[in-house]
């Protein structure tokens, strides 16, 4: 039994075919910290495309990626296959005279088709521009998406399904840009047909002249942050950058994999973020695993979705936001036959985004160790659209909230700012900049060229660094009260809405020169109906105005407050707001992440009814 399970009596856990930590650091007189790991980084690939090559020329038959047709039957694309498409793609690409200066715009969603056209851009060295499925069919005035076209000034658009995408596509000026579908072309465009690139004879020299060229600095991706804060910058995506990251991760392997096991995996990210679009999908080609594509999402109407995949997928590794490990406990905990076949293959869990609750990791522990006799270890991957991923929890833990150590290759320097420690970090795996715009590049890098993320991290023991790192919020979003105390925004608000569990789908921290904090808050409706005893017919205002309801959320928050640290944590009032987050707004990315500031801007006549000097009725009083 591991020295974890005699101290608390449970199950050991699975192994971790990981390295423990091992790190050096070095402090300086100013109070910076730098922190590296002693492992040397692997022999990099040389890009994701002669990665492709490479296993299809060990494995043309084995599936690569896998979707459900209209039938709900999965069907597959193996590796062989998606070679000779890219090929083709590649062909109909060069033909054109496209390259590094004409990017591949994608509006659709993940899919084979997407694959095919993102892999076969690679191979003709022209870069892949993914965009926020939200841009498209979501926003209202498509800005985000304007945007985006005039920032890339693409040579062609891929638009999986034409109707569905005929909007947004109408929007953008396309003279000299080919719009390319696989189901339908819109009325009075000049479209071409996917299965038609696809069946363009591959002009062998012509792919290999161009595979011959793509090298580390080649540009691979634009992929576009959040925009949170303004419209989204375009963050520039080299094969060195994806490549490192795969180097990064087998450097930490204990050994080598078998290569005739095949991993399966099932992946709802979105592929226009790192994620998803570089770091599984890489890791998924590099291992030469199977990748299902998930069209559930982790809300309701739709994590059916998921549970009727996870019935066929028995995934090795299964990583995704906490909000979809609360789903899965519940699906889990009434259904033996799925955990049976969740954890049948599952070596362990990966979660990102967000803080991994206790009660929610003890519930997830509770259902491996009623199937397995074991523990499964819990990891998370920490970074940025700008610099890949920097840190990991590669070795087994008990603590949830760590954002682990650095990646080999890979130098972090936590700078003192305020209370605070700000993270910056160098290495192979960080951008170049951002994709027409000198001055925002130069803005990001420091003196000693290390990208700056605006977050703030600590050490979880400062006398025994190699415990690991802490995620301590957003420097830019924390702020003083009127009495001078600082509030650690990041930390308090996923304190309460796990301390609210699972009433909070999410909350914003109000009190910038304020005498208190108070909050905004989304209420998971579907748990508050149930708190409240309503029908499912009840309507969202009659939901968050039952007194039921203001009772729990009351009642769990002095709980919180009780168990806190005094003012700069306590909360005094909150209000439940029922307009969901707006994306034209900029309060939230298609990953479902809230920006604080943006939606403290929006909301700013509801941040004011908080402060009122007797509470309306829709402020509940802690």
């Amino acid at each position: 039994m591991n020295l974890a399970a005699e101290k608390t009596g449970l199950p050991p856990f699975k192994p971790l075919k990981q390295k423990p930590p091992k790190i050096k650091v070095e402090r300086k007189p100013d109070g910076s910290i730098y922190v590296a790991s002693e492992y040397p980084l692997d022999s990099m690939r040389r890009s994701t495309v002669h990665i492709l090559e490479e296993k299809a020329a060990q494995h043309p038959e084995r599936n690569f990626i896998g979707e459900r047709d209209a039938s709900g039957a999965w069907t597959y694309i193996t590796y062989g296959e998606a070679d000779r498409a890219a090929n083709a793609i590649a062909t109909a690409l060069l033909a054109r005279g496209m390259g590094q200066a004409t990017p591949l715009l994608i509006l659709s969603g993940n899919s084979i088709a997407h694959a095919v056209m993102m892999l076969g851009a690679m191979k003709a060295r022209v870069p892949v521009a993914p965009v926020s499925v939200p841009y498209s069919l979501m926003s209202s005035d498509y800005s985000k998406l304007r945007h985006v076209f005039e920032l890339t000034r693409p040579r062609m658009i891929f638009a999986e399904q034409g109707a569905l995408f005929e909007r947004a596509i109408r929007a953008l000026d396309l003279s000299s840009v080919d719009v390319i579908t696989r189901e339908g072309v819109p009325e009075g465009l000049q479209g071409l047909r996917y299965d038609a690139l696809l069946a363009t004879p591959v002009d062998e020299a012509a792919v290999r002249a161009s595979m011959e060229k793509v090298d580390h600095d080649t540009v691979a991706k634009y992929l576009f942050t959040s925009g949170s804060t303004g419209m989204p910058k375009g963050v520039i995506q080299t094969h060195r950058m994806m490549m490192a990251v795969v180097a990064g991760q087998e450097a930490l392997r204990t050994e080598e994999p078998d290569p005739n096991e095949v991993s399966q995996s099932l992946e709802w990210m979105p592929w226009n973020h790192i994620s998803a679009g570089n770091i599984s999908f890489n890791g998924n080609l590099s291992a030469g695993g199977t990748v299902h594509l998930d069209a559930g999402k982790p809300v309701p109407g739709l994590f059916e979705q998921t549970i009727r995949n996870l019935r066929d997928v028995s995934p090795r590794v299964f990583g995704s936001a906490p909000v979809a490990f609360a789903m899965l406990a519940d699906a889990m905990e009434k259904d033996a036959t799925l955990r049976e076949n969740f954890f049948r293959n599952l070596e362990f869990m990966g979660y990102g985004g967000a803080t991994l609750s206790s009660d929610l990791y003890d519930r997830m522990q509770a259902l491996a160790i009623a199937e397995t006799g074991h523990r499964i270890p819990f990891t998370t991957m920490y970074g940025a659209t700008e610099t890949q991923g920097i840190t990991v929890v590669h070795w087994i833990t008990e603590r949830v909230g760590l954002i682990g150590l650095p990646l080999s290759g890979v130098t972090l320097k936590l700078v003192p700012n305020g209370t605070k420690l700000e993270v910056r970090v160098k290495g192979p795996t960080v951008t170049p900049g951002y994709l027409n715009d000198p001055k925002k590049t130069k803005e990001a890098f420091d003196e000693e060229g290390f990208y700056s993320l605006g977050d703030a991290a600590r050490f979880l023991d400062p006398e025994h660094p190699e415990e690991g790192i802490v995620f301590d919020g957003r420097v830019t979003e924390d702020f003083k009260l009127s009495s001078g105390t600082w509030v650690s925004t990041g930390t308090l608000r996923a304190d309460v809405v796990a301390a609210c569990s699972p009433l909070l789908q999410d909350a914003v921290v109000c009190g910038l020169d304020k005498p208190y904090i108070a909050l905004l808050a989304w209420p998971n409706i579907a748990a508050a109906k149930a708190v409240a005893g309503l029908h499912d017919s009840a309507t969202p205002q009659e939901v968050v105005s039952h007194p039921k309801v203001a009772a729990h959320v009351r009642e769990a928050l002095q709980r919180h407050n009780k168990a806190g640290g005094g003012s700069s944590t306590r909360i005094s009032r909150i209000h439940l707001m029922i307009e969901p987050p707006s994306i034209d707004g900029h309060e939230i990315t298609d990953k479902g992440y809230v920006n604080q500031r943006a939606t403290l801007d929006r909301r700013a006549h509801l941040v004011e009814r908080l402060y009122l000097d007797e509470a309306p009725e829709d402020v509940i009083v802690v």
